[in-house]
């Protein structure tokens, strides 16, 4: 029994640290979506671009979302709007632009 009791345990509080790791995730998106400047073209939470040939990042889908980011700042992008966006997004890390992603996608 006392095996079990700690493995359920260890299970709980695992599955608490996740759910919390996961709330500060999302925040650091929230914050680093504001430090980076996203929200000046993108609007507040990526639903309300100050221009309509700017996209609505909000509910985009993480992944795809991760991956246009790092094609803009890698040169991987060239069309549309990403020359613009270039010199913005040269110092986001890969790590952050990840959070930025997963936070957006919850939007």
């Amino acid at each position: 029994m006392r095996v079990r009791g700690r493995s359920l345990f260890a299970a709980v509080t695992c599955a608490l640290a996740m759910g919390l790791a996961a709330d500060a995730f999302a925040a650091d998106g929230a914050a680093l979506y504001q430090e980076k400047v996203c929200n000046t073209c993108h609007g507040p939470a990526g639903k309300q671009p100050i221009l309509p040939v700017y996209p609505k990042l909000a509910g985009q889908n993480a992944p795809y979302l991760l991956q246009q980011m790092k094609d803009i700042r890698d040169g991987k992008r060239a069309n549309g709007l990403s020359a613009a966006m270039k010199a913005v997004v040269s110092t986001v890390t890969d790590d952050q632009f990840e959070a930025i992603a997963n936070w957006l996608s919850t939007q």
